[in-house]
């Protein structure tokens, strides 16, 4: 905030200055035309020697306060209690919480990102496709993801609530519809929240939601995963804990059974050039798929 201030002020001071002299210049009395040759004689370039030295001392000050700003927020005064890993994909985030040691669980879920209040969070951030950027406005400017790449950055929510995120890098066609959410809640909801992501998707114990999970298993589980389950898909979105998200397709639709079987149907007609297909469901299909999605919770 002081270095956009800082560098404000100095646009600022520069263009009322540069108008004062040209009002200066435009104002005053000129001498007959055999009398204006400018040379080194008469002075003419002395304004043009200070000018530019004025200048770049005023750029070279600037150069350095920027790089030390810079410096100094690039990391947080504490150090980060928390590091999410999150992958851009076309067009659509994963998002992937390690636990501390490698043999517990890892949390993984997709266009939601949900942080303990009042604490840094370090982003670390990739892509396995295309260029994209990172960018949750009131929390934090704008990083790259990069194939092959990990970039890194930090946010802080200091009050609980939904901040919305976007990519800010043009990726594809629904480069508009590559949206995400980053939920702020108080450490005690936070740790709930992680404990309940960690666990594995629970049987289905009734017999429409087993139909489901079957029909799951034939057409779906190539492309998502459900923990606890044969489905294993790495290709879209782990599905394990589906319906405890606010909204699905990136931000596009509320997480609705209705509006989840909607995406299902016309995947492709809500978000054209997706890599979800829309499927044709006969009713009792869809009836079963249904059920079985309920239960991911």
């Amino acid at each position: 905030m002081h270095l956009g201030w800082g560098i404000t002020a100095l646009c600022v001071s520069v263009v009322v200055l540069v108008f004062f002299l040209l009002a200066g210049a435009l104002l005053r009395r000129r001498p007959p035309a055999d009398e204006r040759a400018l040379g080194k004689e008469q002075g003419g370039l002395a304004f043009v020697y200070i000018g530019v030295g004025l200048s770049t001392i005023a750029l070279l000050i600037t150069l350095a306060y920027t790089l030390v700003t810079l410096e100094a927020v690039a990391q947080p005064s504490p150090a980060p209690a928390l590091t999410v890993k999150v992958t851009a994909h076309d067009w659509w985030w994963e998002v992937r919480y390690e636990g501390p040691s490698d043999s517990d669980r890892p949390v993984v879920t997709a266009n939601e990102i949900h942080i303990p209040v009042g604490v840094p969070v370090r982003i670390e951030l990739e892509s396995v496709d295309v260029l994209h950027s990172f960018w949750v406005p009131q929390l934090a400017g704008k990083t790259q993801a990069i194939p092959g790449q990990v970039n890194a950055q930090w946010i802080q929510a200091d009050a609980p609530g939904v901040y919305r995120g976007q990519c800010a890098a043009f990726c594809g066609a629904q480069h508009a519809h590559m949206g995400f959410e980053v939920v702020a809640q108080p450490p005690a909801q936070f740790d709930a929240w992680r404990e309940a992501q960690s666990r594995q998707a629970q049987a289905p114990t009734d017999a429409l939601a087993r139909t489901g999970r079957a029909f799951f298993m034939k057409r779906c589980a190539g492309c998502h995963a459900v923990r606890g389950s044969d489905a294993d898909g790495t290709f879209g979105p782990d599905l394990t804990h589906l319906g405890s998200r606010r909204r699905i397709a990136a931000g596009m639709l509320a997480n609705t059974p209705e509006q989840v079987l909607e995406w299902v149907r016309r995947a492709q007609d809500i978000k054209p050039d997706s890599l979800m297909p829309s499927f044709r469901l006969q009713p009792q299909d869809a009836a079963a798929l249904g059920a079985y999605l309920t239960t991911l919770r």
